[in-house]
């Protein structure tokens, strides 16, 4: 066993949340009568959190006296839509098992907010994930290392033990500050060719190959 305890992204790595988070944002802009976005649009706009998130999306957001409004309606719908079409990806769920079964530790440590990260993690992977942190007043979201410490500290596991898995270049940084070895996963949100000019030492682009590095 290399690693005894798991530190997972959640959009991207874990969970397919790409169509909630367009049909959300698509539901603000249009209700205040900006063009729409597109899917890829949105893509590249997640992971930093909803605010980065609305701030990419809306048109001159730095600027719109009115921003806080939209925020406040994207944080109004998406609760409510977080789980219309959102999946965990592909032969995922057996290989967490697997992980879980072997002893590993594993969490959820997301700049997605923490509604939707506990709504979300306890749908899919109660039984999985020790804990869960989302992005939360109080505490600096990723890229800085603070949510990853806290969740070492409230697995009290060994960060000698620990690796960092995710899909963007947010990971890579966010594991880079913790000092912790990454795990870049291709299959969401980000390509390979992005993570590897970003810095990713590690890649894999199947779930079951985690089996194999971990």
């Amino acid at each position: 066993m290399r690693y005894n305890t798991l530190l997972f992204d959640l959009d991207g790595t874990l969970l397919d949340t790409l169509q909630d988070l367009h049909a959300s944002v698509n539901y603000v802009l249009r209700k205040h009568h900006f063009p729409l976005r597109t899917l890829d649009e949105v893509r590249n706009f997640v992971g930093n959190g909803a605010r980065r998130l609305m701030l990419l999306a809306v048109p001159n957001a730095e600027a719109d006296p009115n921003f806080e409004t939209y925020m406040a309606d994207f944080n109004a719908y998406y609760p409510l839509h977080c789980n219309d079409r959102t999946t965990p990806y592909p032969g995922l769920l057996p290989v967490l098992q697997q992980l879980k079964q072997s002893g590993r530790q594993m969490a959820v440590i997301s700049n997605k907010p923490n509604y939707g990260v506990q709504a979300l993690t306890r749908l899919y992977f109660a039984d999985l994930m020790s804990t869960a942190i989302g992005e939360s007043a109080g505490i600096r979201r990723k890229p800085a290392p603070d949510t990853v410490l806290q969740a070492i500290s409230a697995l009290g596991a060994d960060p000698s033990g620990c690796v960092y898995i995710g899909d963007s270049d947010v990971d890579i940084e966010t594991a880079r500050n913790a000092g912790l070895p990454c795990i870049s996963v291709t299959w969401g949100f980000r390509s390979r060719a992005f993570l590897l000019e970003h810095g990713a030492t590690c890649c894999i682009d199947r779930p079951q190959e985690l089996l194999q590095l971990v």
